[in-house]
């Protein structure tokens, strides 16, 4: 991911407490962006926090349709824009936001860029006021962009813009330029090294996979493969276990020596029919055992390929190495991959919004090894060691069979609060819908065993006409104002932007700050004065 600076508050040094304590989040404002009477539903975009303009103050740049800048301490509206538009353009229709949103510099000119990406088609990149910088909004198709990526993908000085779509068709990908311009080999996928198909998450990953002094694309779609592409859009060639195919060429089985032959029966016999579909499979680049080589680590829904896809099994995991074949290392044989990781209580969005499973990728315990966190289908968080077992109390169920209702919950966020090398995992979850009484999602706060330290219940909807809460995205940690402390953003539902005060969280270690982190894997020093942090990978 992008290498970029922000501005937060920062410490060079700081003692461990006698006594480490993590303390409940306290409700700082909440309804953010909203209307005198209600708000624009909330999707799976989150916020992002910056210095815009470097007065020493933070903001806040969230989107549930439009586009809206809040005061970080008061959470008070600055501007507002429509999806597609800028502070130039007269009101309209916005459009949904799925991805989160990008703050960092795209031209090198020293100032932060806004990136957003949206329904309809359209991507921008905003100067730090709210107007359009030269050569954009750009619309490369008329469905949804459900994936956006800002990295300098070349290493030339100036960052690109990857986009993925939900196209219903192969060409799911988009590279531009920071000036708006489409890069040379650009959208995928257009020829025949693999098999592609909508991308119906913010599935994609970017960083530098094998060493070659650029990043590679990772791009899981709506089909059993997933792509991964150089800068130029030429895909990479797998392992040549797999013969002479590219990544997009090698489908992904259950079953490994299926996997090899290529195909399967599709009988209903377990060895030949379980196969993943990764239609909402994230993936995320990272050295997960210390060995300084990149590994990918995705997530896909396993399903019989006898029935067809939905309905899923179970969500599956997997650690591929750079050349597509699965991780294995040692103690860490991941040819077979965990199964039944726990079967889905409900896959209809008209029930329930769409779980999904974004992994994140963290050392939790402090053993130098990275462990990886995803929520599932079956209403669970759950966090996977490289011997691909759950330790201590994970999973943890955020679904109660007792409430009555189902309950999924979000990606989560990754930090040590109280600096005791035990990470701590915030997330979120929402309800089942209703049309009668009130059902709210929770804010959750677990150690890094999975024991429960903090739940509270999320706002009220702002609409009387609303019957439930919560919130679908990761939140967003980060310090919005002049103390020390680090606050969550978060976009709910039918609440707006809310915040939290994390009280005694100054000098925090923050692992996974973000939606689909938005920094890369990267440790970070904190401190009680605002000055400027870089963000390491």
């Amino acid at each position: 991911m992008k290498k970029g600076l922000l501005t937060l508050g920062f410490v060079l040094c700081c003692s461990l407490p006698a006594e480490a304590v993590v303390n409940a989040p306290v409700l700082k404002w909440q309804y953010g962006g909203c209307y005198s009477s209600w708000c624009e539903t909330g999707w799976y975009s989150s916020p992002a926090v910056a210095d815009l303009d470097g007065d020493g103050t933070m903001e806040i740049v969230a989107s549930a349709y439009s586009i809206v800048a809040l005061q970080g301490e008061t959470g008070a509206l600055l501007w507002r824009v429509d999806s597609g538009k800028d502070r130039s353009s007269p009101a309209g229709y916005s459009h949904r936001t799925w991805p989160g949103i990008w703050i960092t510099d795209v031209d090198g000119d020293k100032s932060l860029d806004i990136i957003t990406a949206h329904s309809g088609g359209y991507v921008s990149v905003y100067n730090n006021q709210g107007y359009f910088k030269p050569g954009w909004p750009q619309r490369p198709t008329s469905n949804e962009l459900r994936g956006l990526v800002v990295s300098d993908v070349d290493r030339d000085g100036t960052a690109e813009i990857v986009v993925t779509g939900a196209t219903y068709s192969r060409t799911n990908t988009w590279v531009f330029e920071h000036n708006g311009f489409l890069r040379a080999g650009w959208p995928q996928l257009g020829n025949d090294s693999g098999s592609a198909y909508g991308v119906f998450n913010d599935n994609a990953w970017v960083a530098d996979l094998n060493n070659d002094g650029q990043e590679e694309i990772v791009v899981p779609s709506d089909v059993t493969t997933l792509c991964a592409y150089q800068p130029n859009g030429v895909q990479l060639p797998a392992s040549p276990i797999y013969g002479d195919k590219k990544w997009g060429g090698v489908g992904t089985w259950e079953s490994l020596s299926t996997e090899l032959r290529g195909w399967g029966q599709c009988n209903g016999v377990r060895s030949e029919s379980y196969r993943t579909n990764f239609a909402h499979g994230a993936s995320v680049i990272v050295d997960v055992d210390g060995d300084r080589k990149k590994e990918v680590v995705v997530t896909g829904n396993m399903y019989n390929c006898q029935v067809g896809h939905p309905p899923g099994k179970y969500t599956s995991l997997f650690i591929f190495n750079a050349d597509r074949s699965r991780f294995n290392k040692g103690d860490w044989n991941w040819e077979l991959a965990p199964i039944d990781t726990g079967a889905p209580l409900s896959e209809s969005y008209g029930e329930i919004e769409n779980c999904q499973p974004n992994p994140v990728v963290v050392d939790l315990d402090g053993d130098r090894k990275k462990e990886i966190l995803f929520a599932s289908y079956d209403g669970k968080m759950h966090a996977y060691w490289l011997d691909k077992t759950e330790h201590d109390n994970w999973p943890y169920s955020v679904y109660k069979s007792y409430e009555g209702f189902y309950r999924f919950a979000s990606e989560p966020v990754v930090a040590d609060l109280d600096r005791d090398g035990c990470s701590e995992v915030i997330f979120t979850s929402w309800v089942q819908k209703t049309t009668v009484g009130t059902r709210l999602g929770k804010l959750h706060v677990l150690d890094c065993r999975g024991n429960v330290l903090h739940e509270q219940n999320l706002p009220l909807p702002k609409s009387a006409s609303r019957h439930e809460n919560g919130a679908l995205p990761a939140p967003t940690i980060a310090n919005i104002d002049a103390d020390a402390d680090y606050e969550l953003v978060i976009n709910t539902i039918n609440s707006g932007f809310i915040a939290y005060d994390l009280p005694g969280s100054a000098g925090a270690r923050i692992q996974w700050q973000s939606g689909r982190n938005r920094g890369g894997e990267f440790e970070r020093i904190v401190s009680v004065a605002p000055m400027t942090y870089l963000l390491l990978q």
